[in-house]
């Protein structure tokens, strides 16, 4: 055989050979996905192997492999199949919670939530009421609810909610009692504790302060934290979620995480940020762990606050908020505590994950990249989550030391209203500002903090887009030129969010050597409307080339 034609045919087998070694077929499909240069590409059939690998797409007039070489074949009727969703935000174990506990995230009044928690109280005879989800903007109560009104609807029993965002807490006069919170108790750095006369807790406490009463709850079982985690990972697989980021996970998180791995019961891929350094540390011992259980689970990142949410006013901002002067928020660290714990993370390799909404927040970790990038180069992605109120100002530093967005579209959709009445019109030319960001060249991922907003990434999805709420206000969209591209959205939700996990080399997109992480859907995504868009139906969850759920 002459040398060229010997070279031919081992190119021609060796680009036979991902069929070769296929184990499965889904064909007929509408397959979409974005390449390696953020370009749209349509395919319509997917070859991967028992491995969970993606070995091969294959397009129209492609000829398909021989029935021989697989296991298995699925006519995909063709439905819509694209990349698994992932969540570059959320709270896995939260999100479980949230399943077995009380809910009132769906309560528009304080009576109606007082009615709630009472007819719960009456059917759980358990030692201690717990749950979460109050608003008090929902209600339109104007101020925090009480001691005294939630000993209305439970005064025998201690009871402890957490407000929607998870940054402040309401209790009861039982639980108070027993947590030995008084009208001496000190407000705790980053925390505050909010008074009624005589100095005496009124029944909320905000950010730092939860702790005052939360470590007198008792903790949950394992078998409870087990079916927490199963619920949570449920109500991701029919959403579409193949991957999220698990942003704080606590020692007591991983042991689950690890204990769901090791049963085989893991599913779902964990991006893993431990919450604070010595939980990391702890964990990971010397840096970030190696990915395990097929790239299922990894601790590769550290959890830090510089302030709490802008719905209980611990937002901090640069001047006073415009709904209560005097108030500017609540710094959870120093300067030079958080430049000091974001050094002990980086000096490990671990990746720095800060949340941040408020704009002085934003310069508060703006300011520690700067100084650490001196140190500390390579590929660090510092993120910074949340970004929500920004000094325009600061904007493009974003841009600076290969920092990350990680913004959850949904917050600009339901905190619009809010927003504008704790900051005043003239402070929001930097609020939610996806595209400025990526203008500013800064990464951007998506995601949807659930279970503080529900974990759909189609509502995600439509919001970025549109600028706009599920009742299709404001008309033209909220600030409209924030606006992104249908595909920068998805990217957010898919490579984005890969990509801020150190995670661009196993998913977020198909393609050969990647993980076969997909999802059919009842639409196609690009060509949906809005409205469509976010009325999309899971059909079907794959992770690792494996059905995890089905659509009945």
């Amino acid at each position: 055989m002459k040398p060229w034609k010997f070279v031919a045919a081992l190119l021609a087998l060796l680009v036979a050979a991902p069929a070769a070694f296929a184990d499965g077929l889904i064909d007929n499909v509408n397959g979409i996905t974005l390449d390696d240069k953020g370009q749209v590409l349509r395919f319509n059939g997917i070859l991967f192997n028992r491995d969970g690998y993606v070995t091969a797409l294959l397009f129209p007039r492609q000829k398909r492999p021989k029935a021989k070489t697989l296991e298995w074949t699925i006519d995909g009727g063709g439905k819509t199949l694209i990349p698994g969703m992932i969540d570059a935000h959320g709270h896995v174990m939260d999100l479980g919670f949230q399943k077995l506990r009380l809910d009132l995230s769906d309560t528009r009044s304080l009576e109606e939530a007082l009615a709630k928690i009472k007819a719960y109280a009456d059917a759980n005879p358990t030692k201690w009421i717990t749950g979460f989800g109050w608003n008090q903007e929902r209600w339109k109560l104007g101020r925090y609810p009480t001691a005294a009104e939630l000993d209305q609807a439970v005064a025998d029993r201690p009871v402890w909610l957490e407000r929607v965002d998870g940054h402040a807490g309401w209790a009861n006069g039982r639980a108070i009692k027993l947590a030995g919170v008084t009208a001496d108790s000190k407000d705790p750095a980053g925390g505050r504790i909010e008074r009624g006369e005589g100095g005496a807790p009124a029944g909320v406490f905000v950010d730092g302060a939860m702790a005052l009463v939360a470590k007198a709850v008792p903790d949950p079982t394992p078998r409870e934290r087990n079916a927490a985690f199963l619920a949570a990972q449920e109500t991701l697989e029919k959403l579409g979620i193949t991957a999220t980021s698990d942003m704080g996970t606590s020692g007591t998180d991983w042991l689950v995480y690890r204990r769901m791995g090791d049963l085989g019961l893991l599913k779902i891929r964990i991006m893993s940020y431990a919450l604070g350094v010595d939980t990391a540390l702890a964990v990971g011992g010397q840096g970030p762990t190696p990915w395990l259980y097929a790239d299922r689970l990894r601790m590769g990142g550290i959890k830090l606050f510089a302030d709490g949410a802008l719905g209980s006013r611990g937002a901090w901002l640069k001047a006073d908020y415009a709904d209560a002067p005097g108030q500017r928020g609540l710094p959870r660290l120093a300067d030079d505590q958080l430049l000091n714990l974001m050094t002990r993370g980086a000096m490990d390799n671990f990746q720095i994950a800060v949340h941040a909404i408020g704009d002085r927040a934003n310069q508060q970790v703006l300011d520690a990249i700067e100084i650490l990038s001196d140190t500390y180069k390579g590929d660090r992605r510092w993120r910074i989550e949340h970004a929500q109120i920004v000094d325009p100002a600061d904007l493009p530093r974003f841009g600076k030391f290969g920092t990350i967005a990680s913004m959850q579209p949904v917050h600009q959709t339901s905190d619009r209203l809010m927003a504008e009445a704790r900051l005043g019109p003239d402070r929001l030319k930097g609020a939610y500002a996806w595209a400025t960001m990526l203008k500013n060249g800064a990464g951007l991922a998506f995601g949807s903090d659930y279970p503080v907003e529900s974990p759909d990434p189609f509502a995600g999805w439509a919001a970025a887009v549109t600028r706009q709420g599920p009742d299709g206000e404001p008309a033209g969209g909220w600030r409209p030129e924030e606006r992104v591209t249908r595909e920068q959205a998805w990217a957010g939700f898919t490579t984005g969010a890969a990509y801020a996990g150190f995670a661009e080399t196993k998913f977020g997109r198909l393609a050969p050597g990647l993980r076969a992480d997909f999802i059919l859907v009842d639409r196609d995504p690009l060509f949906a409307t809005p409205e469509e868009l976010r009325k999309t139906q899971v059909l079907e969850t794959w992770i690792g080339g494996e059905r995890v759920w089905q659509r009945k």
